[in-house]
């Protein structure tokens, strides 16, 4: 629940325009109320006259200050009020504005006063054929009314100043998620380029440096491996352009992206690197009787690729082994182990490989460990079968 706001927070500004007219509204109410008496003290009390007067623009000077210190003014003007009929109008402003503070206590301390002084001004005042009872039920009326008008302007403010802050909250809250759903696809995007792409342009790297170091390959020799690399480069061109055709997912033209990998396509993916020449033992323990889900498998066949990437780049002509096991009811598990060698192949790398897939399989709700076993590095992830 939105705590209240204080009165300072829901005033409007008091410009020179809406200062003028509340001025010249007490100024119209004071000739109302002081009219009734006006002509008679000018012609049979004219000090009285004058008094009053004098009082009235008193008034009107110290109900300027109300915001300043809103229950003494109110207090010294209803005063004023007691012996001016001039000062009604200043004294019903000053109450006002005090009612709209809300505070009960000043509400009725206010009211009270202004009640009061109302009545000593029709006591002493000479107005003809006056009926006492009534005249008295007229200021209590009107004295009540301005404290419930009051009460009433307060309560709209708050209103307003309520749906106005919420309005600026949801605006806020807005712009936040916006932010975070920018980031989150940023590293989407992120990840989805280097799974598709950093596996084939190290291919593509590590063959251009083999054939940069052999000095004694025929002219047939090269053109294979110069076929080779320009194979790897398409497929890499391909796969950017899957990637393009999934983030541009909302075009309405036609598709061009290739279906993005399953669990199946694993089996592929071992066999395109032992053609290669990288030396993979793949055991496939996994219960398959139910079909692997696509977003599940998607992420096996991501760990998978990124393991064998970072075992050309880093442990070159090292055996791979990976081991994949899991049910319905237990999930995934795949690890991947190659011994450690420092004779890596210098593909740059800037080690957001792993960072990327930790991100996927968690946000799969899984988990993924690396870590290093008697000279060996291991990786090993954990999915949930309908991940």
């Amino acid at each position: 629940m939105d705590a209240r706001p204080s009165h300072a927070e829901t005033q409007p500004e008091l410009t020179w325009v809406r200062h003028g007219w509340r001025l010249a509204v007490c100024v119209v109410y004071s000739g109302i109320v002081w009219s009734s008496v006006a002509r008679t003290e000018w012609r049979d009390y004219r000090l009285l006259f004058f008094v009053e007067l004098v009082l009235g623009l008193v008034a009107l000077v110290l109900v300027c200050f109300r915001r300043r210190a809103p229950v003494p003014v109110a207090m010294l003007v209803a005063g004023l009020s007691a012996f001016s009929g001039a000062a009604a109008g200043p004294s019903t402003l000053a109450a006002l504005s005090v009612a709209t503070r809300r505070d009960y206590r000043e509400v009725l301390l206010v009211g009270t006063a202004n009640v009061l002084a109302g009545q000593v001004w029709l006591t002493i005042a000479r107005i003809e054929d006056q009926d006492y009872l009534i005249t008295t039920l007229v200021n209590l009326a009107v004295n009540v009314a301005v404290m419930g008008w009051g009460l009433y302007i307060g309560s709209r403010r708050e209103i307003i100043w309520a749906l106005r802050s919420r309005a600026e909250r949801a605006e806020l809250e807005q712009e936040l998620r916006l932010t975070q759903a920018r980031s989150t696809e940023r590293s989407r995007i992120a990840r989805e380029m280097h799974d598709v792409l950093a596996h084939r342009i190290s291919q593509v790297s590590m063959q251009a440096g083999a054939l940069a170091f052999r000095d004694d390959l025929d002219s047939d020799r090269l053109r294979e491996g110069l076929g080779q690399i320009q194979g790897q480069a398409n497929s890499a061109l391909h796969e950017l352009r899957d990637v393009l055709g999934v983030l541009r997912g909302d075009d309405p033209g036609p598709p061009t992206a290739r279906p993005q990998p399953t669990y199946d396509d694993v089996a592929a993916l071992i066999e395109e690197s032992r053609g290669q020449g990288l030396e993979v033992d793949w055991t496939d323990d996994v219960d398959t009787t139910t079909p692997v889900p696509a977003a599940t498998g998607r992420t096996v066949y991501r760990i998978v690729q990124e393991g064998i990437t970072n075992a050309r780049k880093h442990a070159p002509g090292a055996r791979v082994a990976i081991r994949s096991s899991g049910t319905p009811k237990t999930g995934i598990t795949v690890v991947l182990s190659n011994p450690l060698s420092g004779n890596g192949d210098g593909a740059p790398g800037a080690g957001l490989g792993l960072i990327g897939l930790r991100e996927r399989t968690e946000l799969r709700g899984g988990r993924l460990d690396r870590r290093t076993e008697d000279a060996t590095f291991v990786l090993e992830a954990w999915l949930p079968w309908a991940a």
